[in-house]
C-alpha cells in the first residue's frame, strides 16, 4: 500500500498561502474548503455530460480542481515510484496474461495446420487461407462496437465476458469436422477478441502518464512472443499425444485455461482509476492528478458526436491508419504461413514447433525494445517505427531469395521477421496517447485498429498456395508494406512537428496569458484541437 501522506513538504505557492505538507493534506484541505470557493470551481460552464470523469469524480468528493496542481508537487519521486509500481502490480499481470493467451488462442489454427488440421478436416489450402481471414472480418465488424460497448459500460466487466465468450467458442471448435464449422467458430473468435487491444491501450492512456505509456503497452504486447514460447512447449507436448487428434487437444486446451482467466479478471481487474477499490481516495485523486501532464482527459461515458467527426478530418489519425494497414498486412501473412514456410524446409513436425520457441524470445524483445525506447526518449517513437522494420524487411528478402536448402539463412530470417510488431505497437498507442478527448481518442483508437483487422485480411490473400514453400507474391507484398509504412512514418513526424511549432509560436504570442497553471482544459473533455495547452509526441 502506498502511503501518498508521507510526500515531502512542496515550497510555498506565490500567493502566500501555506501549503499543505503532503498530497494527503492537500486533499483534506481541499475537502474543508469554503462552500463558496468550491461552487466557483464547479461553474466551468459545462454541463456534467460534457465533463470529463475526473471533474466527476473530484466534484463527489468534495475536491477542488485548483487542489490537484498542490497534491502532485506535495508527492516526491519516491512516492510517485511507489504508486507507479502499485499501478503496475494490479494492472501488468492480468493485460500481459490476457495478451498470452489471446496470442496463444489465436495462433492454434497454424500450430494445429503444423499437425493433423488438413487431413482430420479435409481443409484445403485455399480453405486455410480464408481461416486466417475470416479471423480478422470479424475484427472488423466487432472492434468498433465493442470498443464503444467497453466505454458505456464498466470497461474490466467488459473484457472479462468477452474473454470467457472466447474461451467458450475454443472449446466448441473441438467438435467442428469440415470448414463450415471451422470458419463459424474462427469468426467467433475474432468478434470475442476484437475489444482487448483497444480496450488496453485506452486503459493504458488512464493509468500512465504518456511517457510511461510506450514501455507498458509494449509490454503486454512482448507476451506475444512469451505466448509463442508457451505454446512452442506446450503443443511439443501436446503433439507427442495419441488416442484423439492433436488439434482438438490443442483447442480444448487452450479454450479451458481462457474460461478460467476470464474468472479472473471478472473479480481483479479494475473498471478505471475512480472506482478502483484497492487505491484509497487520495491514491485514487493523485492517479488524476498525474492525468494532467497528459492534457487528454481520462474517461468520459458520454458519446459526443463532434469528437467523431473531428477523427476523419485529422490528418495525423490518417497516417496512422495506412501505416497500421501497411503493418498488419505483414503481419498477417506471417502470422498465418511463417510456421509452413519453416515447416516447408523442415519437414517433421515437432521440430517446427520447437523452432518457434526461440522466435517467441526474439519477438518478445522486439516487441518490447522498440516501445521502452519510445519510452525513454523524448520524440522517437516515428525512429522506432521505421527503425523496428529493418529486420522485417531482411528477413523477406532472405524468405524470397535464398534457397529452401539453406536452412541457417532461412531459419535466421524467421527469427528476425517479427521485428515489425515493435513498430505496429508504437503505432498503435499512438491514438490513445496523441489524441484529446474521450470519444475522439476511443473512436480514433478503434479507427486505427480497423486497419489492423482490414491488414491482417488482406495479408493471408498474398500468399498463394501454389506458390509454396517460397511464397513469391507474399514476398514482394511485404517488401512493398515495409517502404509505404517508412515513407509514411517520415510524413507523420513532419506533420506532428509542425504542429507543435505552430502551438508554440501561439503560445509566445499570448502576451499576459498564464498557459500552465490552469489545468481546467484536461478536465473538461477537450479535444486535441481544442485544447491550445496540447502537445503531440513523435
Amino acid at each position: 500500500m502506498v502511503d501518498i501522506s508521507s510526500s515531502n513538504p512542496s515550497p510555498e505557492n506565490t500567493a502566500g498561502e501555506e501549503k499543505p505538507k503532503s498530497d494527503s493534506d492537500a486533499i483534506q484541505k481541499a475537502t474543508t474548503h469554503t462552500s463558496v470557493d468550491h461552487e466557483a470551481e464547479l461553474k466551468t460552464g459545462h454541463s456534467v455530460s460534457e465533463l470529463d470523469e475526473s471533474e466527476l469524480f473530484l466534484q463527489r468528493h468534495g475536491i477542488p480542481r485548483s487542489r490537484l496542481a498542490e497534491i502532485l508537487d506535495a508527492a516526491d519521486d519516491d512516492t510517485e515510484r511507489k504508486l507507479r509500481k502499485r499501478i503496475d502490480w494490479t494492472l501488468m499481470p492480468l493485460l500481459c496474461g490476457t495478451y498470452m493467451l489471446q496470442f496463444i488462442d489465436k495462433q492454434a489454427l497454424s500450430y494445429s495446420a503444423v499437425f493433423d488440421l488438413f487431413p482430420s478436416t479435409g481443409l484445403t489450402a485455399y480453405q486455410y487461407s480464408w481461416m486466417a481471414s475470416i479471423f480478422y472480418f470479424a475484427y472488423l465488424f466487432s472492434e468498433w462496437p465493442s470498443s464503444y460497448l467497453a466505454q458505456k459500460l464498466p470497461t474490466a466487466k467488459v473484457i472479462a465476458a468477452f474473454v470467457f465468450c472466447w474461451g467458450a467458442v475454443m472449446l466448441l471448435t473441438t467438435a467442428c469436422t469440415e470448414f463450415k464449422g471451422l470458419a463459424t467458430c474462427r469468426f467467433l473468435l475474432g468478434v470475442f477478441e476484437a475489444v482487448i487491444t483497444p480496450a488496453f491501450m485506452l486503459i493504458i492512456a488512464q493509468w500512465y502518464k504518456r511517457e510511461e505509456q510506450p514501455a507498458r503497452a509494449g509490454l503486454f504486447f512482448c507476451f506475444n512472443g512469451i505466448g509463442s514460447m508457451i505454446g512452442g512447449i506446450l503443443f511439443y507436448g501436446v503433439g507427442q499425444a495419441s488416442g484423439w487428434e492433436i488439434w482438438r487437444i490443442i483447442y480444448a486446451l487452450c479454450g479451458g485455461l481462457t474460461v478460467v482467466w476470464s474468472l479472473v479478471l471478472w473479480f481483479c481487474l479494475p473498471d478505471s482509476i475512480f472506482t478502483a477499490k484497492r487505491f484509497s481516495i487520495e491514491e485514487r485523486t493523485m492517479l488524476v492528478a498525474r492525468t494532467l501532464a497528459n492534457q487528454t482527459g481520462t474517461m468520459n461515458r458520454t458519446i459526443k458526436m463532434h469528437q467523431i467527426i473531428e477523427v476523419f478530418q485529422d490528418p495525423q489519425i490518417w497516417l496512422l491508419f495506412f501505416f497500421v494497414l501497411l503493418n498488419a498486412v505483414i503481419n498477417g501473412g506471417i502470422a498465418g504461413f511463417a510456421t509452413l514456410i519453416v515447416k516447408g524446409f523442415v519437414k517433421d513436425p515437432l521440430l517446427t514447433t520447437a523452432y518457434g520457441v526461440p522466435w517467441g524470445a526474439i519477438n518478445a524483445v522486439f516487441n518490447f525494445t522498440g516501445p521502452y525506447l519510445a519510452s525513454r526518449f523524448t520524440n522517437v517513437r516515428t525512429y522506432v517505427m521505421i527503425i523496428w522494420l529493418l529486420p522485417t524487411l531482411t528477413a523477406v528478402c532472405l524468405f524470397w531469395q535464398l534457397s529452401r536448402d539453406n536452412h541457417g539463412g532461412l531459419l535466421a530470417g524467421y527469427y528476425i521477421c517479427a521485428s515489425f510488431v515493435g513498430s505496429m505497437v508504437v503505432a498503435l498507442q499512438m491514438p490513445a496517447n496523441n489524441v484529446g478527448g474521450y470519444t475522439k481518442r476511443v473512436t480514433a483508437t478503434a479507427f486505427v485498429f480497423l486497419a489492423y483487422c482490414a491488414g491482417n485480411i488482406i495479408g493471408p490473400q498474398a500468399f498463394i498456395g501454389r506458390e509454396a514453400p517460397i511464397y513469391q507474391t507474399g514476398c514482394i507484398v511485404m517488401i512493398a508494406c515495409c517502404v509505404g509504412q517508412i515513407i509514411i512514418a517520415v510524413l507523420l513526424r513532419q506533420l506532428l512537428i509542425s504542429r507543435n511549432k505552430r502551438r508554440d509560436a501561439a503560445a509566445a504570442a499570448a502576451v499576459g496569458e498564464d498557459l500552465h497553471n490552469d489545468e481546467s482544459e484536461a478536465l473538461q473533455d477537450l479535444t486535441d484541437f481544442e485544447n491550445p495547452k496540447f502537445r503531440y509526441l513523435y
